[in-house]
C-alpha cells in the first residue's frame, strides 16, 4: 500500500525568506543583452562567430502558448496514485532496471535501462504508452557501456550520451525519425570516463551539458542548433581532476537557455551557479555550506528563472532551497530527512509553478520521496515495492507542468524500477 504523508508546510518547517548571497560575473561596460564575441566574459570560449544570445519572438510565443496551456490544465492538488514502469527487457538483478524522468515541456517519459548484461539502453515513452528504445549506433556493448537519454522536446528531438567500446563518452542528438548527430566538444578527453555528457535540450534545440578534458577536469558547454559550441567555466572554479564546472541534467536548462549547475573549489566543496543566456553567471552559497566534498548545488531552472537546489549546513546535513530570479531564497526540509552527515533533503527538478520533487535520506540510509509546493503542502511518499534497507527506497527526479512526479525506486533486491505519481 502506498505510503503518503501530507503535511501542512507551516507545521513541517519554518518559513525562511531572505536575500541570497550572490556574486555576478559580468564583462565591465558591456550590455548583456547585446554581447558580441569580443564582449564575452573571461571563461567563455566561443567555437563560433555569432552572438551568444538573441531574444527570439517565436521563442517568447512558444513560452506564452505553453504557459497558457498549463494554466488551463494544471493539477491543483497533489495526486496520490503511483504507477510502476519497467521497460521490457530491463534486467532484474541488483543495480539493473529502469531509470525514468519526465520532460519539462509536455508529458513524455524518458530515461534509460540496463539489460541483464549490464549494458545501458535509452528509451522514450509517449503519454499514450508508445515506447521507443534508443541505442546510439556507436555505443559500446560491454557492461557499463551503452546509451542514456536525458532530454526530449515536444517535436520529438532528444538528447543524451553514450559510452563507446573504449569507455569514452559522446553526446548525441536524435531526430524523431531515428537519425543521430554525434556531439563531441573540442579539446575533450579521450580516455575511459572522459568525454562529452549532453544532459538537456530545449524547444529551440539548444543542448547543454558537461565535458571532461584530458586532465579529468569538468567544464560546461552549450550547443546551438547549427552545431556551434560555447564552452564555459565559472571563474572561481578550481582546476584539476574531478574539479571545475558541472551542468545539471534533464531540468538543468530552461526555454531561453539559462543553465543551472555547480562548480568545485580547490578544497572540493560545491557551489551553485546559474548561467544566463547572455553569458552572465550568478553564483550562490547556502548558509554554512562550504564543507569539503559537500556544499551547494543547483539542480534545475524553470521558465521564470527560479532554481531549485540543496546545500549542506555546518554539520554536513543537506537542506533544500528555491532561489528566484530576483535573488530571494526559501529554504525547506522534507519529512523523513535524516540529520546526520550526508543525510537530509535532496531537491531534484522544478516545474513552472515552483513545485520541487526530490528525495530524503533518513538516518538509516533509506531514500524517501517528496513533493514540495511553495506556500502549500509538503508531501512525503514511498513507492509501493520500494526497499527499506540502506541504499534502497524512492527517488523522485522530475515533476511535469501538470504535476506528475516521475522517478525510480530500488526494491528489496536492489533492482531499479521507474514510477509516476499522479
Amino acid at each position: 500500500m502506498t505510503a503518503i504523508l501530507s503535511l501542512n508546510y507551516r507545521q513541517c518547517i519554518a518559513k525562511i525568506v531572505r536575500t541570497a548571497q550572490i556574486t555576478e560575473y559580468r564583462k565591465r561596460g558591456s550590455n548583456p543583452r547585446k554581447s558580441s564575441l569580443s564582449q564575452i566574459k573571461k571563461g567563455d570560449t566561443m567555437h563560433s562567430s555569432r552572438l551568444i544570445y538573441r531574444k527570439s519572438p517565436s521563442l517568447q510565443l512558444l513560452a506564452a502558448m505553453t504557459m497558457s496551456a498549463i494554466l488551463a490544465f494544471a493539477v491543483q492538488a497533489p495526486a496520490q496514485k503511483i504507477i510502476r514502469f519497467d521497460v521490457p527487457g530491463a534486467g532484474t538483478g541488483a543495480g539493473q532496471g529502469t531509470w525514468a524522468y519526465c520532460a519539462n515541456v509536455g508529458e513524455m517519459l524518458l530515461g534509460y535501462y540496463t539489460d541483464p548484461s549490464g549494458v545501458y539502453h535509452g528509451f522514450l515513452r509517449t503519454s499514450e504508452g508508445r515506447l521507443t528504445k534508443i541505442d546510439a549506433p556507436w555505443a559500446g556493448s560491454a557492461p557499463g557501456q551503452g546509451t542514456q537519454v536525458y532530454g526530449v522536446v515536444p517535436d520529438g528531438w532528444s538528447t543524451g550520451n553514450y559510452a563507446d567500446a573504449q569507455g569514452n563518452y559522446h553526446g548525441f542528438m536524435r531526430s524523431p525519425e531515428g537519425d543521430f548527430i554525434r556531439i563531441d566538444v573540442p579539446n575533450v578527453g579521450l580516455a575511459a570516463g572522459q568525454g562529452t555528457f549532453a544532459g538537456n535540450i530545449n524547444p529551440r534545440h539548444w543542448i547543454s551539458g558537461s565535458f571532461v578534458d584530458s586532465t579529468g577536469m569538468n567544464h560546461g558547454f552549450l550547443r546551438e542548433p547549427d552545431g556551434r559550441i560555447i564552452t564555459f567555466d565559472v571563474p572561481d572554479a578550481a582546476s584539476g581532476p574531478g574539479l571545475g564546472t558541472s551542468v545539471a541534467w534533464v531540468t538543468g536548462m530552461n526555454l531561453e537557455g539559462a543553465i543551472a549547475g555547480w562548480y568545485f573549489d580547490a578544497g572540493g566543496s560545491e557551489h551553485g551557479y546559474l548561467r544566463e543566456p547572455d553569458g552572465w553567471i550568478t553564483t550562490y552559497e547556502g548558509p554554512g555550506a562550504a564543507i569539503p566534498g559537500l556544499g551547494t548545488y543547483e539542480t534545475a531552472v524553470n521558465a521564470s528563472g527560479t532554481v531549485s537546489g540543496g546545500y549542506t549546513d555546518t554539520n554536513g546535513t543537506l537542506h533544500g532551497y528555491l532561489r528566484t530570479a530576483t535573488g530571494k531564497v526559501r529554504f525547506f526540509d522534507a519529512p523523513n530527512a535524516g540529520s546526520g552527515y550526508g543525510h537530509g533533503t535532496f531537491p531534484q527538478g522544478i516545474n513552472p509553478w515552483d513545485q520541487v520533487p526530490g528525495f530524503t535520506l533518513d538516518d538509516n540510509g533509506v531514500y524517501h520521496g517528496f513533493l514540495y509546493t511553495p506556500g502549500g503542502r509538503m508531501i512525503g511518499f514511498d513507492a509501493p515495492g520500494a526497499g527499506n534497507s540502506p541504499g534502497q527506497g524512492t527517488e523522485p527526479m522530475t515533476v511535469s507542468p501538470m504535476g506528475v512526479v516521475t522517478g525510480f525506486y530500488i526494491d528489496t533486491k536492489g533492482a531499479v524500477h521507474g514510477f509516476q505519481m499522479y
